[in-house]
């Protein structure tokens, strides 16, 4: 597989993760689209393995959002620029301390944005553990899972 193809398919898990924070746009079934884009072009014994596990972790998240409450943006109290902000900022926790960032870096810009709307410590973490009550544990499962298959796909271009 090409360097241009690589980047692309990089691209297209990147939206799959902004998808993720993004209401209406089915973010895991978009970074499976991709790792399967690279598995196909690819045909390695790991690019099949790695495809076999995004589909594994993917059906469990699926599985184990079903058992969660559904995400309602609208209820919890929060605009769609502070989800995106969190979303983004957990994506880049993820990658600066490894897989473990994702949690910390979603609830650090989720914050910061109500702290900024809101003006006070008190009650930006108040609306902080609202919104992660309503919707965030949801979007963090499927974040979690989806940042999971993308390192692990970064992993195995990095290694193959």
């Amino acid at each position: 597989m090409g360097t241009w193809q690589l980047v692309l398919v990089g691209l297209v898990m990147l939206l799959g993760l902004l998808g993720v924070v993004t209401p209406g746009v089915p973010g895991p079934p978009i970074v499976w689209a991709g790792v399967l884009w690279w598995s196909m072009a690819d045909r390695t014994a790991l690019a099949w393995a790695v495809l076999a596990g995004a589909t594994g972790v993917l059906l469990l998240e699926r599985a184990v959002g079903w058992l969660l409450p559904p995400r309602r943006l609208r209820g919890a109290g929060i605009s769609r620029r502070a989800f995106l902000v969190a979303g983004v900022s957990g994506i880049a926790g993820f990658f600066v301390i490894p897989v473990l960032g994702a949690v910390p870096g979603f609830v650090a810009g989720l914050y910061g944005m109500e702290r900024r709307r809101l003006g006070g410590h008190g009650a930006a973490w108040a609306s902080t553990r609202n919104v992660m009550r309503a919707l965030g544990t949801s979007v963090l499962v499927e974040l979690f899972a989806c940042l999971l298959v993308v390192g692990v796909w970064i992993g195995a271009v990095t290694v193959g």
